[in-house]
């Protein structure tokens, strides 16, 4: 199960807001070349694997085709079951202090953002009010830190940023 924001608080912090990703199964624009590389890359592992195995090929041939048909399994399908689990087991929180993102599982792991040092942060909102947030520039190959696929992404990004207002103005 996921932590619980509120075991991770500290003396004086308290919750302003939190929240989970979206469950299921999701797509994202990756996904518009990641799947057209996934089914060729596995088209090409079957159709190996199914003619080495049917022509009698050396046991070294039939061998060689298994590990690239895993990894199409995988690239097909496992990672939006990997995902998907992943999410569901990722929770968020926005308190006075910081911005958390916890995720329990094979790695459990809690990141927090200070609130006064946190900037750069980007909303990429979706038509029907889900979205994305940000919490820094995304760093070369890899994604930035975000609170991803929430509900009502506008109204948390609203209140990241006023918390962010009020931790500046504590520290005066």
């Amino acid at each position: 199960m996921t932590h619980s924001i509120h075991s991770l608080l500290s003396p004086g912090e308290h919750v302003l807001w939190s929240g989970q990703p979206r469950r299921g199964v999701q797509f994202r624009p990756s996904d518009l070349t990641a799947i057209p590389f996934s089914l060729l890359w596995a088209g090409f592992a079957f159709f190996w694997e199914w003619n080495a195995i049917h022509s009698k090929g050396p046991l070294l041939f039939r061998l060689w085709g298994i590990p690239f048909v895993v990894a199409g399994c995988q690239m097909l399908v496992g990672r939006f079951i990997t995902d998907a689990w992943q999410r569901a087991r990722t929770v968020y929180g926005l308190t006075s202090q910081r911005v958390i993102i916890a995720t329990s599982g094979f790695r459990s792991s809690v990141r927090s953002f200070d609130l006064r040092t946190l900037a750069d942060t980007r909303l990429v909102e979706r038509g029907d009010g889900s979205g994305t947030i940000e919490l820094a520039a995304p760093a070369y190959r890899t994604e930035a830190p975000a609170l991803e696929m929430i509900e009502d992404a506008a109204s948390v990004y609203d209140r990241i940023l006023r918390a962010q207002r009020e931790a500046h103005a504590r520290e005066r």
